[in-house]
């Protein structure tokens, strides 16, 4: 018989409640879904003790894809023993992770060590590549792995018994606040994200559990927000670009708008903070942006 339980460790990313790895018990078997960014395996390790594990009884390790704040930690668990499961147009980028150091250099520049700390590569050994609607197993666990494009070219979802961790593709819930879409560069497409969103409707999982940030348990509910969200704030920066503004005047806009419609929702001010971290601002200007740029050259 199947004994499955699933924890939330708060990784602590600049906040409290902003960023998660999920952990998986089952049948004496441990994973994890997501390890945060190596500057808070500090953190990672400190949650697995509070549940009486170390890195090293942690065999499996479920990325949804590869953007570091969800995945800039794996290679630490890698050296502790664990295989990585990822996303086959990830992969390349965690054995080799110089392409993907220097984009986000290029972002978050003399910030790059104290937000993310360091990527080292993961030893081909240790990586293994999903197939869209592969069944794995953590103990007595089945573990659905559900390709999920649309905020990322190289995301997954992963339904553990009737539970959906849904990475970024299921959006940013945090403080209390309502779902929101993160957009940043460069792969965001709609069409997509929305039929990836159709697939996790389709699948009825009983919970969503975020990256960003815990469960929930409103499904429809919240997928429809989020479906609703994605499209107001596309359709908002394109009737800007639309207008002959640039980024540089885009930008403030949509942080006032947003940060407008948030307290309007009823969001304090640290809850304001909690959303600045989960899904830096200005960042969802930028994906947006490149979408429609995109779209009108194809």
């Amino acid at each position: 018989m199947s004994t499955t339980k699933i924890h939330t460790l708060d990784l602590g990313l600049g906040r409290q409640r902003t960023t998660a790895s999920y952990l998986i018990e089952s049948n004496g078997e441990a994973a994890l879904v997501e390890t945060g960014p190596d500057s808070t395996f500090p953190n990672l390790v400190s949650g697995l003790a509070r549940h009486g594990l170390s890195p090293r009884d942690v065999k499996t390790v479920f990325l949804t894809h590869i953007h570091l704040d969800h995945a800039g930690g794996a290679w630490r668990m890698a050296m502790e023993g664990a295989t990585v499961h990822v996303h086959p147009r990830g992969a390349p980028h965690l054995a080799d992770p110089s392409k993907l150091l220097a984009s986000a250099t290029r972002i978050y520049a003399e910030k790059m060590d104290e937000l993310w700390g360091t990527l080292e590569p993961i030893p081909p050994e240790r990586l293994r590549v999903t197939e869209d609607g592969q069944v794995l197993r953590v103990g007595g666990a089945e573990v659905l792995v559900v390709a999920t494009p649309g905020h990322a070219i190289h995301h997954n979802a992963y339904v553990v018994d009737g539970l959906a961790f849904t990475g970024d593709v299921g959006g940013v819930r945090v403080a209390g606040g309502p779902v929101l879409p993160p957009t940043p560069p460069p792969d965001i497409d709609l069409p997509v994200w929305r039929a990836s969103l159709a697939r996790l409707r389709e699948l009825k999982p009983a919970a969503l559990y975020p990256t960003h940030f815990d469960r929930f348990d409103d499904v429809e509910e919240h997928l429809d927000a989020l479906e609703v969200e994605l499209a107001a704030w596309a359709e908002w920066v394109k009737s800007r670009m639309d207008e002959g503004k640039d980024e540089a005047a885009i930008v403030p806009e949509f942080v006032a708008w947003l940060t407008g419609r948030l307290r309007a929702a009823g969001v304090s001010e640290e809850g304001l903070a909690e959303y600045g971290y989960a899904l830096p601002f200005a960042m969802n200007v930028t994906g947006l942006m490149r979408y429609w740029r995109n779209a009108a050259r194809a």
